[in-house]
């Protein structure tokens, strides 16, 4: 069995459903990794998109049984590599953010946000006016341990490197390797919302409505890929916390746009969710409710999707996390760099792209989908629950590496879309040429579920 399959086996285990059908896939693509990348991203999509056709067949519609076009897929998950506006590049990693020497190792650090790099400047005991060259200099005195250490108490984002078998030894790695890679829980909420009876065979969420609390990529491409399907997605971003502008163009298309301060327009906020299906957070555990937020209690039967860097159990399941923090302190940066560096002083490396979250965002938002199913059944709201640090121990323990490859290609323009100068990766699902609209302005949109961009139907 392919591990394309068995991610597909995977999924349909953790969320329930037994003896459907999957589309067939070859298996080139520009995704060329040591660890199967293809197979990670394949089958998270082909998850997406059997669970559209299970939401299509419960709305009495005709399912649609995709085949996967592998490039196209590929340039989905390279979406910063196909990234142009008005023909230029993103800058995707800030200055203080990548794979830095230690006193006895390497640490992988993240500080694209101007508030994780001030609290890794923190990390150094460095004022906030330091430089790049300071920050080298005072990791080089450090251990790779002791960053990290101090990032998890100041909530920063530096872990140590660490090898495949350092992780799985660890108490945290048994813990993200503990469980289905998509966990589904029953509530005891019962909801009354019925399928929305507008529902089309390219649209089957239509009348679905999404509240959007992520960020960076794997949640906002799971609430995308849900607009795409038809859903109305609200993202609501504090306004004391601006996005990374481009990082919004590429993930935010076919939804609404709105500034919330949960901390002191919680009114406004739970309003918001009396009237949606599903929430979709990117929260760290708890942190919602601390602010008195229970969605099933607000939404009876609603359908909570919750994405996580490290799970919500184990002695990280506090810690902040992105991707390549998951690549380096799970092992795979190793393991990636291996087959480059003979030339190299640097061990370290990573996958062609973004896998862990893109791939964790197409399978929660396929678990949505079979929640929102499920629902029309029994009335019953359900946690949908992924974890970047899951995904990567699914693709650790995945058959299939090729230590020998060649580098992987970027992604062709071909599949990309164009407006208005802005260029991005074109649908995953290739039923679907682009998204209902480009990105919206940031934060441009009331608060309220009455609003449609022009053009619409």
């Amino acid at each position: 069995m392919s591990a394309y399959a068995v991610l597909v086996r995977e999924y349909e285990s953790g969320i329930g459903i037994t003896g459907s059908s999957m589309p067939a896939v070859d298996s080139g693509t520009n995704l060329a990794a040591t660890l199967p990348a293809w197979s990670l991203a394949g089958g998270a999509v082909a998850s997406l998109a059997a669970a559209a056709d299970r939401r299509r067949v419960a709305c009495g519609l005709t399912p649609l049984e995709s085949v996967l076009d592998p490039a196209r897929v590929a340039a989905a998950f390279s979406s910063e590599r196909l990234f142009r506006i008005d023909g230029t590049p993103p800058d995707a990693f800030a200055e203080l953010s990548g794979f830095f020497p230690t006193a006895d190792g390497w640490v992988r650090t993240h500080a694209n946000y101007s508030h994780h790099r001030a609290r890794l400047l923190s990390v150094f005991g460095l004022p906030a006016q330091a430089d790049r060259a300071a920050a080298v200099a005072r990791m080089a005195e450090l251990s790779a341990a002791e960053i990290e250490d101090r990032a998890g108490e100041l909530g920063a984002l530096a872990v140590r490197v660490r090898t495949e078998r350092e992780w799985a030894d660890s108490p945290q790695g048994k813990a993200a390797a503990d469980g289905p890679l998509v966990a589904v829980e029953a509530r005891a909420d019962i909801g009354s919302r019925e399928t929305p009876t507008d529902a089309t065979q390219m649209l089957p969420l239509r009348g679905v409505r999404v509240l959007d609390l992520t960020r960076v990529i794997a949640g906002p491409v799971a609430t995308r890929a849900l607009a795409l399907l038809g859903a109305q997605v609200l993202r609501v971003d504090p306004p004391q916390l601006p996005e990374i502008p481009w990082q919004f163009l590429d993930t935010c298309q076919g939804k609404y746009s709105t500034l919330l301060d949960l901390r002191t327009e919680l009114p406004i906020f739970r309003e918001l969710l009396r009237e949606a299906d599903v929430l979709v957070t990117g929260y760290r555990p708890g942190a919602l409710e601390r602010l008195g937020v229970d969605a099933g209690e607000i939404r009876p039967g609603i359908v909570h999707g919750r994405v996580s860097a490290w799970g919500e159990r184990g002695p990280w399941g506090n810690r902040r996390g992105f991707d390549s923090i998951v690549q380096a302190a799970s092992g795979i940066s190793l393991i990636e760099g291996a087959w480059r560096n003979s030339q190299d002083a640097s061990p370290v490396g990573a996958l062609p792209a973004q896998a862990l979250d893109h791939a964790s965002g197409y399978l929660l938002a396929a678990g949505v989908l079979d929640a929102l199913t499920a629902r029309e059944r029994d009335g019953v709201g359900r946690d949908v629950r992924v974890a970047l640090a899951r995904t990567a121990s699914w693709l650790l323990a995945a058959p299939g590496r090729t230590p020998e490859h060649a580098p992987a290609n970027s992604p062709g323009s071909a599949y990309a879309v164009e407006h208005d100068g802005v260029r991005t990766a074109a649908p995953a699902l290739s039923e679907y040429p682009d998204y209902p609209w480009p990105a919206s302005q940031y934060g441009t949109h009331a608060p309220n579920w009455t609003l449609r961009p022009a053009g619409f139907q």
